[in-house]
């Protein structure tokens, strides 16, 4: 069997960013226009008030202080509270292709490859733009590399299922090397009416270059191992599919977007991820005391800190588990990729770290990796 390494990581951050601050603002004064519209119902008791949120009450919440859309105009303008991203001919590149090609050159150049030495290519994100053809072939081709590609979605886990999928492939000698892609528009999927989860979410592309370790030209991270896991939930949830159409009823309702109960994700989720981690580091030998980093999916801060408490058995460091939650939100299946991305430097070889990602489904990926 063929040993992995990743041997290069990219990253495309949207140019605009928006501040709790400045989330919560718009969401009040949506709060405030719904509740004087909907006055005289609200005073006779046929529906309740909604209630104002403030950008302290979103940090305590999420550890979230701001996030990076695609579009901010639409996302705060009161009246319509939604990206405004115009739809493309087919003739043009799509979105997502557009931000995978972009952090997919940055992982080609740290690697030290160009397309050519490229064989295989993933898409896996939680929400792709159409049903066909794949986007994964659309940014093979923008990129000009043969072989062959496939999109997938596990939602949040798409990163490290994605992983372990290229993983399996050079492995067995089905590629060479492999690009993996991560185009998150979570604010697309978002309901910025809502005051549970209008803060949650932002949008960001991460790639990944695996190849044989035999042929790689740089030193990177030899990957361990991997283990998956899924759980049937539904706590976390979007009903948005092309079978809408066929019952109007449900055209616009609250579960075509996201929709979860936080409460019960936080006490199922928790202690699923972190006895998976541990599960997986014992399978290889491989004690907590030994692990350097912890690059975990970036849903929610106090969840992170108490996974990693769990698998350390102590308060992890700021270095041992790294944050970009503050500043990126929850990106999905991008968020363990952007902290291994931000955060992979800094270690020796032979250290050992995990990425892990978790969410819907539920889903949990863990990938052990050592520095070469």
């Amino acid at each position: 069997m063929n040993s992995v390494v990743i041997s290069g990581t990219g990253l495309y951050t949207p140019e605009y960013s928006i501040s709790n601050q400045e989330l919560v603002e718009s969401f009040n004064a949506y709060v405030n226009k719904f509740n004087q519209d909907h006055a005289e119902a609200i005073r006779n008791g046929e529906i309740e008030p909604l209630q104002e949120s403030s950008a302290e009450f979103i940090e305590k919440a999420s550890g979230i202080k701001s996030r990076y859309v695609l579009d901010k105009e639409g996302i705060l303008d009161v009246g319509y509270m939604h990206p405004h991203l115009p739809e493309r001919s087919n003739e043009e590149q799509s979105v997502q292709c557009e931000m995978a090609v972009s952090a997919a050159r940055q992982a080609l150049a740290e690697a030290g490859r160009s397309a050519s030495d490229i064989d295989f290519v993933i898409v896996a994100c939680s929400n792709l733009q159409r049903a066909y053809p794949a986007v994964s072939i659309e940014v093979q081709a923008a990129l000009g590399i043969e072989g062959f590609a496939y999109d997938m979605n596990v939602a949040c886990s798409s990163a490290t299922f994605g992983i372990q999928a290229a993983y399996n492939a050079i492995q067995s000698g089905t590629a060479k090397a492999v690009l993996m892609v991560n185009p998150e528009i979570c604010s697309g999927h978002l309901n910025f009416r809502d005051r549970d989860s209008h803060f949650i979410f932002g949008d960001a592309c991460t790639a990944v270059l695996l190849e044989r370790s035999d042929l790689a030209t740089v030193k990177g991270y030899e990957i361990v191992g991997t283990k998956l896991q899924t759980l049937y939930s539904n706590n976390i949830r979007n009903n948005f599919g092309f079978l809408n159409r066929c019952d109007e009823r449900g055209v616009g309702a609250p579960d075509k977007l996201f929709i979860q109960n936080g409460r019960k994700v936080f006490k199922e989720v928790c202690p699923m991820v972190s006895d998976m981690i541990q599960a997986h580091i014992s399978e290889h030998g491989i004690g907590s005391q030994d692990l350097r980093r912890l690059w975990l999916h970036q849903a929610n801060l106090n969840m992170n800190v108490l996974i990693s408490k769990k698998v350390l058995g102590r308060d992890a460091t700021r270095e041992e588990a790294p944050t970009i939650l503050d500043t990126y939100a929850n990106t999905s299946s991008a968020g363990s990729i952007i902290a291994f991305h931000k955060h992979k430097e800094g270690l020796n070889s032979g250290d050992v770290g995990v990425i892990c990602s978790f969410g819907a489904g539920y889903s949990a990926g863990s990938v052990i990796v050592r520095k070469q």
